[in-house]
């Protein structure tokens, strides 16, 4: 008999918000552009995706609020109306939930895989590890190489 598997689970600040993944993580990624600095209030957001299909709001739902950058191709902020801790997300065009790494319970045994828009880092952090570094967008182009310096 395999052992069960038990669904990830994450949840906001205040604990209104509760949420389970029954699926495997199918990438991870430290997104550095001003807009996840600005609204993770850190330097990078390190964000989890699944299928959609394997999300679930097990609690709270109705207490999700979202912000939408009026330019932003992209980018919609998810948050909890009452603590505003952030929350996951739809990347509908990869047909993906995007999990901020931070509001999950337990270790997810899934590890970043690259860091993306590093040319719009934060000028006060270095990126200490080896991991790919990606100047914008995954797909934008070659990773650039491993710096210590920042800039």
């Amino acid at each position: 008999m395999e052992p069960e598997v038990r669904p990830l689970t994450g949840s906001c600040l205040c604990g209104s918000v509760r949420y389970e993944i029954s699926g495997e993580p199918v990438w991870a990624h430290a997104c550095h552009c001003s807009r996840c600095r600005k609204s993770s209030g850190a330097a990078f957001a390190p964000n989890l995706f699944f299928r959609r299909e394997a999300f679930r709001f097990v609690a709270g739902e109705d207490l999700v609020r979202s912000y939408q950058v009026p330019e932003a191709e992209r980018f919609t902020h998810r948050f909890c109306e009452t603590c505003g801790s952030t929350l996951p997300f739809d990347n509908s065009a990869a047909d993906l939930t995007g999990v901020p790494m931070g509001t999950l319970d337990d270790d997810p045994q899934f590890a970043l895989r690259a860091h993306i828009f590093t040319d719009s880092k934060a000028p006060w952090h270095s990126i200490e590890d080896d991991l790919p570094q990606h100047p914008a967008a995954l797909g934008s182009g070659n990773a650039a190489p491993k710096t210590s310096e920042p800039g």
